[in-house]
């Protein structure tokens, strides 16, 4: 009989940021899947486990999802407990719908078990609450990383604060089309990399600045927009 798949999400990067339930599965598991954004300290509570890279970094090379999608069918045809490990949350920008059908179709059970998403873990590290009363009420989560048959869907959303997943290679683009489309040169932004991690580190700028790039950050970027992110008087630096 086929084994059962659970889609994980690993939260930002911190060990101790993955859910309990997380951490327990990933200790019974017997072969863990796991995206490159996955830290060695996760992989350290699934000793037990075969261990599977299945990374996919934007603008590098990586495993095709139909790759990643036949391997995690033929794990659960030879393992009772298989874990899909993903950075954040699998049901954000995680792709976990072409896996969640593939193997669906392929008749096997599936259980998702939620993560911190990497935009609210940066909303913590930085003091920055991503609402705030009388400033803004409206959210969105959005990249610019889309499929080529969907390139209509590239558009920046229109709301009080928006948090950018993968920005640091769309930086100057995204300041640009803002700018386009009326947000204030001085409209504040904050740039995490790395969040959650012993090397996280936060930029503060503006929406002027952003659109001179970001350089060539040394690891997975968010980008937060909007006069939520503008600094409080007396507000710890980072």
């Amino acid at each position: 009989m086929a084994g059962k798949v659970y889609l994980i999400g690993a939260g930002p990067g911190a060990q101790d940021l993955i859910t309990v339930r997380g951490a327990r599965l990933l200790a019974q598991a017997d072969i863990v899947l796991h995206d490159a954004l996955v830290t060695p300290e996760m992989l350290a509570l699934c000793p037990q486990a075969e261990l599977i890279a299945m990374g996919k970094r934007s603008g590098q090379r990586s495993v095709a999802q139909q790759i990643i999608n036949q391997h995690l069918v033929d794990c659960a045809g030879r393992a009772a407990l298989v874990v899909r490990l993903k950075g954040g949350d699998p049901m954000l920008f995680g792709r976990a719908d072409e896996e969640l059908r593939a193997l669906e179709e392929a008749g096997i059970e599936v259980e998702i078990v939620p993560g911190v998403t990497t935009a609210v873990a940066a909303a913590a590290a930085t003091r920055q609450p991503l609402t705030k009363r009388g400033v803004a009420r409206s959210v969105a989560f959005f990249t610019s990383s889309t499929a080529p048959e969907h390139a209509e869907l590239d558009a920046i959303p229109n709301t009080d604060t928006l948090v950018q997943y993968m920005g640091g290679r769309e930086a100057i683009a995204t300041a640009e089309r803002l700018l386009a489309h009326g947000r204030k040169p001085d409209t504040p932004v904050v740039v995490i990399e790395n969040v959650s991690r012993a090397d996280q580190r936060i930029h503060r700028m503006d929406i002027a600045a952003l659109s001179q790039g970001l350089g060539m950050p040394a690891g997975p970027v968010l980008v937060m927009i909007g006069e939520a992110m503008r600094a409080r008087l007396h507000q710890p630096a980072d």
